[in-house]
């Protein structure tokens, strides 16, 4: 928070800019989870001036359970959040018009982690398994996978028993569930430190079985986006941003200090913290802050697919813009 409040101090003096201004350098970032690792490239460009370089007085406001970033947008407590598309689409398709300006994150850290003495060893093999499952529309890409894979998600020998998961690894290690939703980066690492073999696992990411959505980009609201003005201070926002996102790829070690100095709860550990970073570095590796069209389309497909209940009825339209990123990248 002192970095914060530093910055804030800093963007206030350039000049007299900001103030001349008014908001016009102002950006509140609202992240989708608590202070971690996995938003290493915003906390870096804050730390390392490259927001203030570009004359931005920027403020990151931290996540957590009872905290919804469509809301906060909606609702004017952020210029910007961070969501994974699923949840974007899905606000989309009910009335809030946000777009995505930007896709940090090339690939997906989703995966299913399994106890390997279950007898699991391909997809077929979750038949008459119980499957732990985060909701709030992290749901949709496992119910697309399943339908998909024409394997039952109501139980029974022949479908799957789906545990509506909390966001923690007890029902994998209490043997509620024979497998659970886990990230790459973080919930992987929590089973291992609960002093689990990864000889004792089997994984299965979602990337490799081609049902994987995009995670982490950088939506606005859509009327936002007629504003010239806005749309320049994104333009700046973006740039300084994936400046930041390099940067912690080639400094992971520092780039999670950073992020331990910017966490007030102090319930993050170094050593948690530097694994979750060279994880994320796997998933931001090669994006340049664009976003894919083919890899937009493979998430709508998937939710399309989601079975009787997919969390899209429809193609979305106008759901994503490559104008900030054009003017970002040139």
């Amino acid at each position: 928070m002192k970095k914060l409040m530093l910055a804030a101090a800093l963007a206030a003096g350039l000049g007299g800019t900001a103030q001349a201004d008014g908001h016009a350098n102002d950006v509140t970032l609202q992240l989708q989870w608590v202070t971690q690792s996995q938003f290493a490239g915003y906390y870096v460009a804050l730390d390392q001036g490259f927001y203030e370089e570009e004359g931005l007085n920027v403020t990151i406001l931290p996540g957590g359970p009872d905290i919804a970033p469509p809301q906060v947008l909606a609702g004017g407590g952020a210029d910007v959040m961070l969501n994974w598309m699923p949840s974007a689409l899905a606000a989309r398709e009910k009335g809030l018009p946000v777009v995505n300006i930007a896709q940090p994150f090339k690939t997906s850290g989703l995966m299913l982690t399994c106890w390997k003495d279950t007898g699991i060893t391909s997809v077929e093999d979750f038949r008459g398994k119980t499957i732990g499952v985060w909701f709030f529309g992290n749901e949709y890409p496992f119910l697309s996978w399943m339908s998909q894979e024409g394997i039952s998600t109501d139980g029974g020998e022949d479908g799957v028993t789906v545990l509506k998961q909390g966001f923690n690894v007890d029902p994998l290690l209490n043997r509620e569930a024979d497998c659970i939703s886990t990230m790459t980066y973080n919930e992987y690492g929590q089973v291992l430190d609960a002093g689990v073999s990864p000889d004792e696992l089997v994984t299965f990411k979602y990337e490799e079985q081609g049902v994987a959505t995009l995670e982490d980009g950088i939506y606005a609201l859509e009327e936002n986006l007629d504003d010239p003005v806005f749309v320049d201070k994104m333009v700046r926002f973006v740039r300084a941003s994936m400046k930041g996102w390099k940067w912690a790829e080639e400094n992971p070690e520092e780039a999670a200090g950073i992020v331990l100095d910017n966490d007030e709860t102090g319930a993050q550990s170094e050593a948690a913290q530097i694994r979750m970073m060279g994880e994320i570095a796997k998933l931001t590796a090669g994006s340049d802050g664009s976003l894919d069209p083919a890899d937009f389309q493979r998430t709508v497909d998937t939710l399309l697919a989601g079975g009787s209940d997919p969390v899209i009825t429809a193609q979305p339209e106008g759901a994503w813009t490559s104008v900030i990123t054009d003017q970002a990248l040139n």
